[in-house]
């Protein structure tokens, strides 16, 4: 990775704490799962990159499906908040809330969804897939709006498809140009103004804090000062950061927030 976020975006960190198996084993299964795929990696493998035999990496996990549920459960509930966030918002509001915090979640979690895509391994965890299908389904449902046409969904469909694919294709490009492209792609699919269409915008791409203002079409500029509230976005990228292992002064710096913000948000999303 090229960017500081590496280690808040999922790859493997290579800075767990030696004493910690069970984190020593998600890292491990995270590096091998991307490198070789979820079905050519063996329980024994991952125990002798670990360092520990087999009977203790099961005493952690029982089977290895266990453990790339583990490694999916952060971007499971950063998608699952997003998505619950998004929800309380109007439209156009609601969209672009769906739209930015589903990047940000695939941002975060790139190289898990790299892997998945190695071999289909997710796929095959059911209670993985349930969970990642009906947040889906729900996110497209509020991108194209409650009263959408046909059209109006398929829309809908193919701009979020559209989030992940880039991601994975381009992991090692800078996140920001990154996610600065996906957004202006989603736009020109969706319809929406570009920034030059918008009188007094001077900024292109998405508001740094992932919010977008009531009204318009697309994602707004970056409001001046720290933010006193989170948009969903916001939240589902802290939460990401946090289960990645950013504290809460780390997460604050990134989003442009105060730590009181960071631990509000916190608190009361994970309740």
């Amino acid at each position: 990775m090229r960017t500081d976020e590496t280690h808040a975006r999922g790859a493997p960190s290579g800075a767990v704490d030696p004493g910690d198996t069970r984190a020593r084993i998600l890292d491990a299964a995270l590096r091998e799962f991307s490198a070789r795929g979820y079905h050519a990696t063996s329980v024994r493998e991952l125990a002798a990159r670990v360092g520990v035999t087999k009977t203790a990496v099961l005493y952690h996990f029982p089977g290895k499906a266990d453990i790339l549920a583990a490694l999916a459960e952060p971007m499971l509930s950063a998608l699952e908040a997003t998505v619950a966030a998004a929800a309380r918002l109007d439209q156009p509001r609601a969209r672009w809330a769906v739209i930015e915090g589903l990047l940000e979640v695939w941002l975060t979690h790139r190289h898990l969804i790299r892997t998945s895509l190695h071999d289909l391994g997710l796929a095959e965890v059911g209670g993985v897939f349930a969970r990642f299908r009906d947040a889906l389904v729900r996110a497209n449902h509020l991108v194209a709006g409650p009263r959408a046409d046909f059209a109006r969904r398929v829309r809908a469909a193919q701009a979020i498809a559209m989030l992940s694919d880039p991601v994975v294709l381009f992991a090692d490009a800078p996140t920001d140009a990154l996610r600065a492209e996906i957004l202006r792609g989603v736009r020109q699919l969706l319809g929406a103004p570009g920034p030059r269409a918008r009188a007094g915008r001077a900024a292109s791409g998405p508001a740094a804090d992932g919010s977008a203002r009531e009204g318009d079409e697309g994602p707004a500029r970056p409001r001046r000062g720290r933010p006193a509230a989170m948009s969903a976005a916001m939240v589902a990228r802290a939460r990401s950061m946090h289960a990645a292992g950013s504290s809460a002064e780390q997460i604050a710096a990134r989003l442009g927030v105060s730590r009181a913000t960071v631990y509000r948000h916190l608190t009361l999303t994970d309740e």
